[in-house]
C-alpha cells in the first residue's frame, strides 16, 4: 500500500510544493467554502469541513484565510456554487489518473481537462474507467529518527488508535487508516508526541505500474499541469519511476 505516495515523493523531490504555496491556499480556500456551505459552518457537526480545515492546517494554511473562507461562506447568499467533478483518465504509458475538481462552470473544466490529457500524450476516458483502481484513505508519515519510539511501539499505538496498517522505510512510518477514522488517528498520534510528517486523506491505487523514458517524462509533466490549472484540487495516479529516472 506504500506505492500510492510516489507521486508525493517525485514532488518533494522536484521542490515543487513552495512553489505552488499560493496556489494551494486558493485551492484549500475554496474546498472550505464549498464544505461549509453544503453542511453549515460548524466543525463538530460538518465532517467533510473539519478533514478541509484539517488539510488547511496540515499545509500551514493562515488562520486567517481559514476564517475568511468561512466568514464567506456564511455570509453568502445565491453566491458563487462549485460542483465537484471526477476526471478519469491514462497517462503516456497507460498509468491510471484521477482528477478532483471543483468549477463553477464544468463546460470549461472538461473543455481543460481534454485538452491537458491530449497536449501531454494522455487520454481522458469516461467516469469510472480508473476510478475502481483507487481506494480513499487516511495517511500519515512520521519520520522514524524524530519519534523516540521503536517499529514495534508505533505498530502498537496505531493498531489501539484504529489504523488499518503500518508501513515502515529507512526514514518513515507510513500509517494509514479509514477516512472516517483520520481525525481520530490524528489526534492520538500526536497526543503521543508523534510528529506528524504528512497527514492527509487521500486516494491509494491498488497496484502500481512501472514508467521510464519518455513515458515517464510525459507522464510528470501532465500531473504537473493538472495540478496547476485552478479548478484541480488533487491528482492522484498509480505510476512509479525507475531508478534514476527523475534525474
Amino acid at each position: 500500500m506504500a506505492g500510492h505516495s510516489k507521486w508525493k515523493n517525485i514532488q518533494h523531490r522536484k521542490g515543487r510544493q513552495d512553489a505552488i504555496r499560493g496556489k494551494i491556499f486558493a485551492k484549500l480556500a475554496r474546498e472550505i467554502y464549498v464544505a461549509a456551505r453544503m453542511g453549515g459552518i460548524d466543525p463538530e457537526t460538518n465532517h467533510s469541513l473539519r478533514l478541509a480545515i484539517s488539510r488547511a492546517k496540515a499545509n500551514n494554511m493562515p488562520n486567517d484565510n481559514i476564517d475568511r473562507a468561512l466568514k464567506k461562506a456564511a455570509g453568502t447568499q445565491g453566491g458563487q456554487e462549485y460542483e465537484r467533478i471526477v476526471y478519469e483518465g491514462y497517462s503516456p504509458g497507460g498509468a491510471a489518473v484521477l482528477v478532483e475538481t471543483l468549477t463553477d462552470n464544468r463546460n470549461r473544466t472538461a473543455a481543460d481537462m481534454r485538452h491537458l490529457f491530449s497536449k501531454r500524450g494522455g487520454n481522458l476516458g469516461e467516469a469510472g474507467c480508473v476510478a475502481w483502481m483507487f481506494e480513499r484513505k487516511g495517511r500519515f508519515t512520521i519520520k522514524r529518527d524524530e519519534t523516540g519510539m521503536d517499529e514495534e511501539e508505533v505498530m502498537l499505538l496505531a493498531i489501539e488508535l484504529g489504523a488499518e496498517d503500518v508501513v515502515t522505510t529507512e526514514e518513515m512510518f507510513e500509517i494509514t487508516t479509514s477516512p472516517e477514522l483520520f481525525l481520530e488517528v490524528k489526534s492520538g498520534l500526536e497526543q503521543a508526541d508523534l510528529n506528524l510528517y504528512e497527514q492527509e486523506v487521500t486516494m491509494v491505487p491498488e497496484s502500481m505500474i512501472l514508467l521510464s523514458g519518455d513515458e515517464a517524462v510525459k507522464s510528470i509533466e501532465l500531473m504537473e499541469a493538472l495540478e496547476e490549472h485552478d479548478d484541480v484540487q488533487q491528482v492522484y495516479a498509480n505510476f512509479d519511476l525507475e531508478d534514476g529516472e527523475l534525474e
